[in-house]
């Protein structure tokens, strides 16, 4: 029997991709297991969110430090790459190590923090005996960039995040005109403000943007430039949201629009395709190899109304076949496949 224990620590940030990414998979993994025994390493507000039979070991700080004791299992699989709590002194447990993104080579970041960053993903692939990327675009970033040593580097795409029922708040906004979503950390890799010139163009659309504000001196410049645009009354920041309110939006909106500089995968790319909304996303990064043929492009971030226009126009006169092809598209990205795919890698370790 293989005994492996799952890292759920990153669940400790609610309402992030990293934490339904690993509470989606963790849990399709404990449903496919045959030969297998699961444990989880999570954080203790967390551990109700799986099945009470799985062993848990509490996450805590200290742990950076001083791991708990491993005797015992046989795999430990850690789930995102820059983390701080691997079995660095055990060495008789193999380490599968998760790699969503190099995110940082493609950000405006001093050539000092790319090196930095890059040190210690080295560290943790140095510490591991297989890798598994999220995206074919990943996986060449990382054997270009990095010194993987021969250990087998494997592509598992993430699964498609099932919408629960659409459900604003009370305290929830709630546009009162047709809108555009988008979905993710506030920051400049998002590149969220060259969506607002779409609202020059567009004088009865809205723009809702939802995330967690990981800069907030860049969520200070999206309001600033709202300001001198004059469409500051229809852009809404609304901070993180439920997975109620994530879904009313997806349901509601006019279309997901995604201008990234930077994604591993873009998870939001097919959720929104789930229930057959069309997204707008720009060449960089994962997002073509994500978004294929089924997703709409800006060829250009500096002046993205003409494909949006022409998007919006080829996506209505398509009409549901359109629709029912991202649905089938977006179902390809399922977490029991990603889940099966994890497990033989378990297996290739033991």
């Amino acid at each position: 029997m293989i005994r492996i224990v799952f890292d759920c620590e990153r669940m400790k940030y609610v309402n992030t991709g990293l934490y339904y990414y690993c509470l989606n998979l963790g849990k399709a993994i404990q449903q496919n297991i045959s030969q297998e025994q699961l444990s989880l390493f999570i954080p203790k507000q967390a551990v109700s969110t799986f099945d009470a039979s799985l062993t848990c070991i509490n996450q805590h700080s200290l742990q950076k430090f001083f791991m708990p004791s491993l005797n015992g299992f046989d795999v430990w699989h850690s789930t995102y790459q820059n983390s701080h709590y691997l079995p660095v002194r055990n060495k008789k447990i193999k380490v599968l190590l998760t790699i969503h993104d190099l995110n940082f080579l493609h950000e405006d970041k001093s050539d000092q923090k790319k090196e930095r960053c890059l040190a210690h993903l080295q560290r943790n692939i140095d510490r591991c005996d297989a890798i598994v990327c999220i995206s074919e675009f990943t996986q060449n970033d990382v054997l270009t960039h990095c010194n993987t040593d021969g250990k087998p580097v494997h592509v598992i795409y993430n699964g498609t995040n099932g919408l629960p029922q659409p459900a604003l708040e009370e305290k929830s906004y709630r546009p009162v005109t047709p809108f555009l979503f988008n979905i993710g950390v506030i920051a400049p890799k998002k590149n969220q403000h060259q969506i607002l010139p779409l609202l020059q163009y567009n004088p009865k659309l809205e723009l809702v943007l939802a995330g967690r504000h990981e800069d907030k001196e860049y969520a200070r410049f999206l309001r600033q430039q709202a300001s001198e645009l004059n469409v500051e009354d229809r852009m809404h920041l609304v901070n993180e949201i439920t997975e109620g309110e994530k879904s009313w939006y997806y349901h509601n909106c006019q279309a997901v629009v995604m201008p990234s500089l930077a994604e591993g995968f873009g998870l939001p790319v097919t959720e929104a395709m789930s229930i057959g909304k069309p997204v707008f996303l720009s060449k960089r990064t994962a997002l073509p190899e994500i978004g294929k043929d089924m997703a709409f492009y800006f060829h250009d971030l500096d002046n993205m109304q003409e494909a949006f226009t022409a998007g919006m126009y080829q996506y209505n006169k398509a009409g549901n076949q359109l629709k029912e092809a991202m649905k089938a598209y977006s179902a390809q990205f399922n977490w029991e496949d990603s889940a099966r795919k994890y497990i033989d890698v378990y297996r290739s370790l033991s």
